[in-house]
């Protein structure tokens, strides 16, 4: 049941974090490759509060999503007048800063030791969250929020202006839109909630180090997106999130020589992905395509 229960946790955090990649991917139409750096980002300054701050959950939340969405800024600022490659060579620049800089900043991050025994989260500064049971209804009722925030966000004035960037930038600027200015809103905003999604999981697993936020990881991320399917419905990237860390467990039942089961399994994962996008190429659910 512990391993369940697991499963829903870490699924609950990739809804929310391919939930946030598709604000800047699905809506704005940027290619982003840097998400795991906000992911990571967030990891690291909610260790840092949750370790030397005896502060509620929700100031730590809100603490976190303002530090990676202002470091997003970074980004944006340079970079969404940027087309095409060009925007992803950026954001790819990025990713490899940020993990540099917590493989390297010994003194702050510990490096490659990672830092252990990061505590869990408490909320209204009276409950700890000790216990898987407790983590799993929190991060299901966090995921519930999340999508209930970006549902409305994106069916409000600012997410029918984003989906007319993505239709159209052109004649979106031709209105008089500021397309810079909101496109740095909807990096500000997914870099935010992976921030989130980062601190609940520097807290669940009670220890993180650079290797969890490499650029595998924001690959990983990309392509859960693109498996559920970019665009408006909230579905394709719950769809897709569910695909990319169920399937793998799945595949652990298949009973597979032990010799070669790693390897066969990771074989006939790239197989069926490659035959989903082949069958959908704009994902499970997905009402839009990269451009």
């Amino acid at each position: 049941m512990e391993y369940l229960l697991h499963l829903g946790i870490m699924l609950c955090i990739y809804v929310i974090l391919v939930l946030s990649t598709n604000l800047t991917v699905g809506m704005a139409n940027l290619l982003t490759m840097c998400q795991a750096a906000f992911y990571g980002i967030g990891a690291y300054v909610g260790t840092y509060f949750l370790m030397q701050f005896n502060l509620p959950f929700i100031a730590i939340a809100l603490i976190v999503m303002a530090a990676t969405g202002l470091t997003s800024l970074l980004v944006s600022y340079a970079s969404v007048k940027l087309k095409g490659d060009y925007f992803i060579l950026a954001t790819l620049g990025f990713q490899m800063i940020i993990f540099t800089i917590l493989y390297n900043w010994i003194s702050v991050t510990r490096g490659p030791y990672g830092i252990p025994g990061i505590p869990s989260i408490k909320l209204f500064a009276i409950w700890n969250l000790n216990g898987i049971y407790p983590y799993f209804f929190f991060s299901l009722l966090t995921a519930a929020l999340v999508v209930w925030i970006i549902s409305r966000l994106q069916h409000s004035p600012y997410g029918r202006m984003l989906k007319a960037i993505r239709t159209d930038e052109l004649s979106a600027q031709a209105l008089g839109r500021d397309t810079t200015r909101l496109k740095s809103w909807a990096f500000f905003i997914s870099a935010a909630f992976a921030g989130l999604a980062g601190t609940i999981y520097a807290s669940y697993v009670s220890y993180i180090d650079p290797t969890s936020f490499t650029l595998d990881e924001s690959i990983f991320i990309i392509t859960a997106l693109f498996i559920g399917g970019t665009g408006s419905r909230i579905w394709g990237a719950i769809a897709g999130a569910a695909v990319v860390v169920l399937l793998p467990e799945l595949l652990r039942f298949v009973g597979l020589p032990d010799a070669v089961a790693a390897n066969l399994r990771q074989i006939i994962y790239g197989l069926v992905l490659i035959v989903l996008m082949f069958a959908k190429p704009q994902g499970l659910f997905g009402d839009a395509s990269i451009k």
